[in-house]
């Protein structure tokens, strides 16, 4: 079937590297090609696309606002096919790559400390683990196990259950010499800081305790609970996080709690895996390795 509107892998890289440098003279150094090559290249993308991708000012390169939109584009295409070679270079070889998705702030604070030991027990394993906030399509991704916080369901997976959760308040121990904290509702007399994935919890918790006050959502937002952490760790304002995400700061005298009452989250954190692959090497190894350090601490 012909494809005319498909770009080949050449002309993404000349563009990609003529992009990095707004050069086709170093573009052409690094792809090992004349400097005639890698510009044809750009210019039959130019063509195909009927937008113009550089502007050529006083013989230097500047990048259109079409460019600039079809770089990120043609950056992820790259990297894909990038990934999908070096996963089949390793497919059925000595080594094996796992594919693994976890939120990102769990990922840091809970996943990867447990991950210490395990290339030694499973030295023809290779782990790539990225960070997933978003529901996502496993057999499309190639991720063979995925951490996710919900009700415990993901489509054709089985789940295994990692952990409850506990939200509590947290703040740098300085601001409360400005604040006395008598009351839940004395926290609003602070920012309080918004979590984007946990647009509810602030009222949540206030709610949970028979209080109600039209500041819930007001405050700074955060993508992840970690940027959350740190800006109450910098004194910006109270945090509502997993008690066992911020244990460490905690612990160390970084951050206090200045209201004791903890809420216990509706949902909790999975291990899934799809149902097809449990007996899968790999996919067997990571999840018993997982399970074990569980057992250890209950």
């Amino acid at each position: 079937m012909s494809r005319p509107h498909l770009p080949s892998l050449a002309g993404l890289q000349c563009f990609d590297a003529a992009a990095r440098h707004l050069s086709f003279t170093r573009a052409a150094d690094e792809l090992s090609l004349t400097q005639s090559a890698v510009s044809k290249q750009v210019a039959q993308l130019e063509s195909m696309l009927q937008h113009p991708l550089f502007r050529r000012v006083r013989r230097r390169l500047h990048l259109t606002p079409e460019g600039a939109v079809y770089l990120n584009e043609a950056r992820k295409i790259l990297a894909h096919v990038e990934m999908s070679t070096r996963y089949m270079q390793s497919y059925g070889g000595k080594s094996d790559v796992l594919n693994v998705a976890t939120l990102p702030t769990f990922g840091a604070r809970w996943l990867i400390p447990r991950l210490n030991g395990f290339r030694y027990r499973h030295p023809d394993i290779n782990l790539n683990i990225v960070n997933r906030s978003e529901p996502f399509d496993m057999e499309e991704e190639r991720v063979e196990v995925v951490f996710f916080f919900g009700h415990g369901a993901w489509p054709r997976t089985e789940c295994i259950k990692i952990l409850d959760e506990e939200m509590v308040p947290v703040c740098a121990p300085a601001i409360l010499d400005e604040v006395a904290i008598d009351e839940p509702l004395d926290l609003t007399r602070l920012v309080l800081l918004q979590s984007a994935t946990r647009p509810e919890a602030w009222h949540d918790w206030f709610e949970a305790q028979q209080q109600y006050t039209e500041h819930s959502y007001h405050g700074p937002r955060f993508d992840s609970f970690y940027m959350a952490l740190r800006a109450a760790q910098a004194g910006c304002g109270v945090a509502l996080l997993p008690h066992f995400l911020a244990q460490e700061e905690l612990e160390e005298g970084k951050l206090v709690i200045p209201w004791g009452f903890r809420l216990k989250s509706r949902d909790a954190y999975y291990m899934a895996y799809p149902e097809h692959m449990a007996e899968v090497g790999k996919v067997r190894s990571f999840v018993d390795w997982i399970h074990d350090k569980i057992q250890r601490v209950q």
